[in-house]
């Protein structure tokens, strides 16, 4: 697969229910931070505003969500049932998209990138 150069050149190459997902977190992410650059960073989607505030990417059974250790450690009670490591959670497409946490953890990133 060769890199996209946007979001909807990344969104395209997967099937139609995964890209719901993806747009679905776009959207959210969009409306948590509207000042947000859409950019595609290391072949992922991903959101700049004064410096990367997340990345996702589709995975073979989860959307891979990246907003930083410090993204993860803030949330990190909310995101223990999920698989997690220093900077990353895993959404398995099999449950619902937790999209009252992903803007919480977006409006920290954005509040953080700004204070840096």
């Amino acid at each position: 697969m060769t890199k996209p150069k946007n979001f909807d050149e990344y969104i395209s190459n997967y099937p139609e229910e995964i890209q719901k997902l993806l747009v679905l977190v776009q959207v959210t992410i969009k409306k948590a931070a509207p000042k947000a650059q859409e950019v595609i960073s290391y072949g992922m989607p991903a959101f700049k505003l004064n410096g990367i505030l997340v990345w996702f990417a589709a995975h073979t059974n989860h959307i891979g969500f990246y907003p930083g250790v410090s993204g993860i450690e803030t949330f990190k009670k909310e995101l223990t049932i999920y698989k997690n490591a220093k900077g990353s959670v895993q959404f398995p497409y099999n449950k619902p998209l937790p999209l009252e946490l992903i803007t919480k953890i977006i409006m920290f990133r954005v509040t953080e990138n700004l204070t840096k």
